[in-house]
């Protein structure tokens, strides 16, 4: 265990100046807090925060910084408060220091919920301070390096987590050493089999290549040095088991099949020598088409600058080539943290660094749109798909770059503009030919996105986008125009509602009884009253306590056997023990019943399950939930609503003569049960312009077959002209409407 003295020393080494009260401080305070507290490997707890804080010392942080690493679990793990942390250490510090604290007492519903809500503290946190993302991260690490002494399932999740979410938060933060470590940690108890089967085979690949790397190194490095680049630099190195194996899965390939284990990078001083040693390089030996890729001129999120290539080199061999400069070596290797390496540095020429983290400043961004609302499921999917993806580079015509997950489509270039172009989306230009929606987008594309005023985004977008903005886009979109439908359907309901109590409805008159509905405010109870989730009535006696709910009853003639029960608000239902002649000859209902224009334009409703045509008298029934379910008068199942007069609505048919939607009918065809009856049914359904939605068929005697349809016609007319031309085939013998 590392002791207080080598602690401050490390940190010296870096900063002579550092404040070394400070960290003795720390060090004695975590110390007495966690006391006499073990490990699961039997170790004094206090060795933890210690390797943390040495891990960070390893990155050149701050003295700041290594004391929340000491610090960083005394507020979760023992007695001490975030009030005796600011008093001694300042508010600071201590701000840091619950960033990092686990939520220990929420109230979730499950694991997955916790760990949602988990990261969404700490990215929060993160979003304040980047040094919370550092510590984090470290803490990480050393956990990892440890978890041999945790049981198997433990290690099983806390590996998956770590894959999930750590190791490509560092790996977008620039951190690559880091992110390899903890992946590798991680593939080791995830897969302990392929981890153990990569290892074994890259130990005997480097026992038959023993020499190779050197060699390599050597002839690289001669040849640089003999063409000027006397500082030029060679490092070779062979890939880590979990870069192999991803490899090895994402391409299909046998580990014989893999040519490129080998990678080397090439460091030299600055920007202008890179393409120097890339000209020199390329000239010498031959370059492998299309791994080539320039992320000095295009840097990645993460600020990483690199060139890569690939080439045939020395022994025939394929290596992997990466050429920067040491600035940028050191960006790649400590990804955010070396920002703080340059801040007393001289620039050298050609190649200043960024006055500040982009990766960080994109990380904030992120985290704000992502933080807009959602459930802790909904966050921690959003994450990510919005933080832990490789990256495409496409552009506007304009020639603003954006940079999206691979995968990505037009649409998630449209929200990734602005949320209101991808709400407006409705097509896209890709390098300057119209392609569709779903087309995924490549490094290099140019992309113009077609925009309407009245498009909304379909639901059937989140489907198709990868981007956590864009499918938090599409959900909150689609949530509003779905609320904002029930909302319009629940205020013609209480307009009906109040209209048959002689009251009049207003949204201002809502305000002072919301509390009495549970409702938060005006829109939320109008659409609860569209999704049946609060009853008009209710609504009406919460404005009016003192009206009475007078029921009129009007009484059949000696002839009629039925009739119409309405109640003071509007609500109708049926008496049992109507003909179907009367039903015939009731005719339509009421002018103030509600229109229904279909499903496409009335959310909120939809037909019952034998559908429902125009031309049919229909009733409503109010559901819980789902708004109106529309049945044809006809239908047996509407006995079983006998009890519920509160839940039957006057409903209507409003079609125009442009109307476009086709409805569904169920109708029953008993056929002989012969070659070529079902080919003359479909023929004659074919030339009648009516689809067929779906079909079953069943043997009811030797000679018959009954025939269920599920057809889609334009009204009842067409409907009753179909079952008459079917009727006429000297194959059928009856076709009767099913209600369901």
């Amino acid at each position: 265990m590392m002791r207080q003295y080598e602690l401050v020393e490390r940190v010296q080494k870096y900063k002579p100046d550092a404040n070394e009260a400070l960290l003795n401080k720390a060090y004695v305070y975590a110390m007495q807090k966690h006391g006499q507290q073990k490990r699961a490997s039997g170790d004094p707890y206090i060795s933890h925060p210690l390797e943390v804080a040495a891990i960070l010392t390893d990155m050149r942080l701050d003295e700041s910084t290594i004391a929340v690493a000491l610090l960083h679990d005394t507020i979760e793990d023992t007695s001490a408060t975030r009030a005796e942390i600011d008093e001694l250490f300042g508010e600071d510090i201590g701000a840091l220091v619950e960033g990092l604290t686990k939520i220990k007492k929420l109230d979730l519903v499950s694991k997955k919920a916790k760990q949602a809500e988990n990261l969404r503290k700490l990215l929060l946190a993160i979003s304040d301070d980047v040094r919370v993302l550092l510590v984090k991260l470290a803490d990480r690490l050393h956990n990892m390096r440890t978890l041999d002494h945790m049981s198997a399932e433990k290690r099983a999740r806390i590996s998956e987590e770590t894959m999930d979410i750590y190791a490509p938060l560092a790996g977008r933060m620039g951190m690559q050493d880091m992110r390899e470590e903890l992946e590798d940690l991680s593939f080791r108890h995830i897969n302990p089999e392929a981890y153990e089967a990569v290892t074994r085979k890259l130990h005997e690949l480097s026992e038959r290549n023993e020499g190779l790397i050197r060699k390599i190194e050597a002839e690289l490095g001669d040849l640089l040095v003999a063409n000027g680049l006397v500082s030029a630099s060679v490092k070779g190195r062979q890939k880590k088991p979990y870069s192999v194996f991803r490899k090895m899965q994402s391409k299909s390939l046998s580990f014989e099949q893999l040519s490129d284990v080998y990678a080397f990078r090439i460091i030299v001083d600055d920007i202008p020598s890179c393409y120097r040693a890339l000209g020199i390089v390329h000239t010498r030996w031959r370059v492998v088409p299309g791994r080539f890729k320039d992320y000095i001129s295009t840097p990645k999120q993460n600020d990483y600058q690199s060139i890569h290539t690939t080439i045939v080199g020395p022994s025939r061999q394929r290596i992997e080539l990466q050429i920067r400069s040491m600035r940028m070596h050191e960006i790649a290797e400590y990804g955010i943290a070396a920002h703080a390496l340059y801040k007393d540095k001289e620039p050298v020429d050609g190649d200043r660094p960024p006055p500040a983290s982009n990766a960080y400043a994109l990380l904030r961004r992120t985290i704000e749109s992502l933080a807009e609302g959602d459930s802790p499921e909904e966050f921690l999917e959003h994450t990510k798909l919005e933080l832990f993806q490789d990256q495409v580079f496409c552009f506007t015509p304009k020639g603003q770059l954006i940079t999206l997950p691979r995968g990505a489509t037009p649409i998630d270039f449209a929200y990734a503009v602005h949320t209101n172009v991808g709400d407006t989306c409705v097509g896209a230009k890709i390098n300057g030919r119209i392609m569709p929606l779903v087309t995924r987008l490549t490094n290099g594309d140019e992309v113009e996105i077609i925009r309407s005023g009245i498009q909304v985004p379909p639901p059937a977008w989140e489907e198709i986008v990868v981007t956590g903005k864009a499918r938090a886009a599409i959900r909150r979109a689609t949530r509003a125009a779905i609320r904002k439908q029930y909302s319009g359907l629940g205020y013609r309901i209480l307009e009906r509602t109040f209209d048959r109590a002689g009251k009049s409805f207003s949204r201002d008159g809502l305000k002072p009884v919301l509390h009495r509905l549970g409702q938060k405010d005006v829109e939320d109870a109008i659409a609860a009253v569209g999704r049946g989730e609060l009853s008009s009535l209710d609504v009406l006696r919460a404005v009016f306590p003192d009206h009475q709910d007078e029921r009129v009853t009007v009484k059949p003639s000696a002839d009629d056997g039925w009739f119409n029960m309405r109640s003071a608000a509007g609500m109708v239902f049926k008496i049992p023990g109507r003909t179907k002649q009367q039903l015939e000859a009731a005719g339509q209902m009421g002018p103030d019943a509600l229109p229904i224009r279909g499903l496409s334009g009335d959310a909120g409703v939809r037909f019952s399950e034998g559908g429902a045509v125009p031309g049919d008298r229909i009733v409503g029934i109010m559901e819980r939930d789902t708004g109106i379910t529309i049945y044809p008068i006809q239908s047996p199942a509407l006995q079983k609503f006998d009890d519920e007069p509160d839940r039957w609505i006057d409903v209507r048919w409003d079609l125009d003569e442009a109307n476009s939607t086709r409805f569904m009918a169920r109708v029953m065809i008993n056929a002989l049960n012969e070659p070529g009856t079902l080919a003359e049914v479909t023929q004659v359904i074919a030339t009648s312009d009516v689809n067929i939605r779906s079909m079953s068929m069943a043997r009811v005697a030797t000679d018959f077959t009954e025939v269920h349809i599920d057809l889609e016609v334009w009204d009842l007319r067409q409907l009753n002209q179909l079952m008459g031309q079917l009727r006429d085939l000297q194959s059928v013998s009856t076709v009767d409407r099913v209600f369901v």
